[in-house]
């Protein structure tokens, strides 16, 4: 099984207009950060991991040809935002996209694309299935997700575990009952936004903490704003285990 990183960024602390500092400027492609996603390849299925704004340049970008299924964290926009664009697989596959969403997801694509639920279907619109999941197992086909939920600020939002790989994004705090879930994981991937304080991510300093306390055999921090800076810089700072993830990057799980 294979997973690729399609976005590493996060909508956090970047300026509307064009920005002019040292990461938004830099020249190594690992600073080229679209929003959170990741792609999971099987024998069996292909699954991706949110929808953000980038989802189409994303799906462009790493020549995906085929997906089955959309499986969401939680409902912000920088998450789901791109879900209008699956689409262009209902049209290639001759079908409806597989979505797992929780109630509180649903209840947001509902609000946020209104026109693919209604009563009237207008031509074109995207074909969904929508799966309701929760905190129990779930799989899709070959790849089986356990949801561990965590907490940003006040909303609850889902990170997944599948085998021995940890996907954890848009975190704070995370419970002990639900750490119990993440132990044993050989792969962590974390949100680590940026090194201020921050009401709803974890800053450097405690993702370090927080992976460090999990102990997986390797880090990798995700949905990073460009305040934290540039990866080269950074890297540096890191223990031998942890390292900032970049878009493109493969993993075999």
């Amino acid at each position: 099984m294979r997973v690729t990183f399609l976005g590493t960024g996060t909508s956090q602390g970047v300026p509307v207009i064009a920005c002019n500092c040292e990461v938004c400027q830099s020249a190594d492609f690992r600073d080229k950060r679209l929003r959170s996603s990741i792609l999971i390849e099987s024998d069996e299925k292909t699954v991706i991991i949110d929808t953000g704004p980038d989802f189409r340049q994303q799906m462009l970008r790493g020549n995906v040809q085929h997906l089955d299924a959309v499986v969401f964290t939680h409902e912000h926009k920088d998450h789901i935002a791109g879900l209008d664009d699956v689409r262009a697989f209902n049209f290639k596959q001759k079908g409806a996209m597989d979505i797992y969403a929780t109630i509180a997801v649903e209840e947001g694509l509902k609000r946020e694309f209104h026109y693919i639920f209604a009563d009237f279907k207008y031509p074109g619109i995207p074909l969904l299935n929508i799966h309701r999941i929760g905190n129990e197992r779930f799989s899709v086909g070959d790849i089986e997700f356990q949801p561990i939920e965590v907490v940003h600020f006040k909303m609850p939002v889902l990170g997944f575990r599948i085998k021995d790989f940890t996907y954890i994004t848009d975190a704070k705090t995370v419970n002990e009952a639900e750490q119990e879930k993440i132990k044993g994981t050989k792969i962590l991937v974390l949100n680590a936004l940026q090194r201020e304080e921050h009401i709803s991510h974890f800053t450097l300093t405690e993702a370090i903490a927080f992976a460090q306390k999990i102990g997986a055999e390797q880090t990798y921090f995700t949905h990073i704003s460009h305040r934290l800076g540039k990866f080269e810089d950074v890297s540096r700072e890191l223990p031998e285990n942890i390292s900032l993830a970049y878009d493109g990057l493969k993993l075999d799980i």
